[in-house]
């Protein structure tokens, strides 16, 4: 401990005695070098100084730092980054440097470094100042929403894999946003605890079906769960677009009345699809199946080829019904020869029986999900 304080006390001295000199001197290296000194100083004695002598080192190291070199800067952050008690003046000159070298450990470790300043970096520095400061141990709301907003791919997926990062509303709107076609953004906010249900269904709502399918790969459980929230999401969608629909008012109540004078049946159904009378169609399909319309438009709105082949081999209706209903089912996207045969052979496989099991557990799901036909 005494071997310490002499040597504290004798570098001090040594310094004071080259300090005058040294500011007053234009040669540059020499600054560079009384820098070090007084950095070798500081570190030393780091945790032990009082506020106003930790100030007396931020007026030293400040004036020292004006004019020297990029590189003599660089390794001086890189020593003070760390430090509990770095000297906030200079800690906030290096976190500006336009140099990613400089700024770069100041921005990621100095807990020195106020908010404030974290903040005005991140709306004007470039993309490797904030890589840097993505990589904080701990980040607030305020310099999140920056991070995702002027974050490149490399700085938001930075961003969103650090477990100290807190999100504002709009921060986690970014990033979903973000994620919708970036599989590996999509993943980070997927696994994050803190991601609201409703933002995660948003999340895979949008996805493109590459990146549902990483996130399914990813966490098949959660992906189970969520796609239950799209479906009951979409019903209640549906819902209130049926409910605001004269036109499709008009064409439950005709296919209701058919089917109450038993003359509702495959042909009828062939004619709503040669029409390419959508509402009739799934008002028809609802009850010929005895299923929710709800789940039946599902089928058709999100492309579903494999449950509307289910439905018409339950009901026992022809390829050539069954097709209509998939060229009506393809819309704008067309379905081409190979995709039609392809379902063609799925079709000859599945038996009417087994069809109908399915169709038994579909009304047992919806049911207890609380649907209404």
């Amino acid at each position: 401990m005494n071997l310490q304080i002499n040597l504290q006390s004798n570098l001090q001295s040594n310094l004071i005695d080259q300090l005058e000199d040294v500011l007053a001197s234009k040669d540059v290296s020499r600054r560079a070098d009384i820098l070090r000194k007084v950095t070798d100083l500081f570190v030393l004695g780091s945790g032990n100084f009082s506020e106003d002598q930790v100030e007396l080192f931020d007026n030293v190291m400040g004036k020292l730092l004006e004019n020297i070199e990029r590189a003599a800067r660089a390794r001086f952050g890189s020593r003070i980054a760390r430090l509990l008690d770095a000297p906030r003046n200079v800690v906030r000159v290096l976190a500006s440097d336009r140099a990613v070298e400089v700024a770069g450990p100041i921005l990621r470790h100095c807990e020195r470094l106020d908010q404030d300043a974290l903040v005005e970096n991140a709306k004007t520095q470039s993309q490797g100042h904030l890589l840097a400061i993505s990589g904080r141990k701990v980040l607030v709301e305020a310099v999140t929403d920056v991070l995702v907003e002027r974050g490149n791919e490399l700085v938001v997926s930075s961003t969103a894999k650090n477990s100290g990062a807190r999100f504002s509303d709009f921060g986690i709107s970014t990033l979903v946003r973000k994620a919708r076609d970036d599989g590996d953004l999509a993943r980070c906010v997927w696994s994050r605890p803190d991601i609201p249900r409703q933002d995660l269904l948003k999340l895979f709502m949008d996805a493109s079906e590459a990146v549902k399918s990483q996130l399914m790969e990813a966490d098949p459980r959660k992906a189970e769960l969520i796609k239950s929230m799209v479906a009951r999401a979409t019903d209640e969608i549906q819902a209130k677009s049926r409910a605001g629909s004269h036109d499709f008012a008009r064409a439950l109540s005709y296919v209701s009345a058919l089917h109450e004078a038993g003359k509702l049946d495959e042909a009828q159904l062939l004619a709503f699809t040669g029409d390419g009378s959508f509402d009739r169609v799934v008002a028809s399909l609802s009850l010929m199946c005895d299923l929710p319309i709800g789940l039946v438009e599902r089928a058709f709105v999100q492309n579903q080829t494999e449950q509307i082949l289910v439905l018409a081999r339950a009901i026992d209706i022809s390829w050539a019904t069954t097709e209509s209903l998939l060229l009506l089912n393809a819309g704008a996207n067309g379905s081409s020869r190979q995709q039609l045969d392809h379902c063609f052979i799925s079709f000859s496989r599945l038996q009417p029986k087994t069809a109908q099991t399915a169709l038994q557990f579909y009304r047992m799901r919806e049911k207890a999900n609380g649907s209404k036909v």
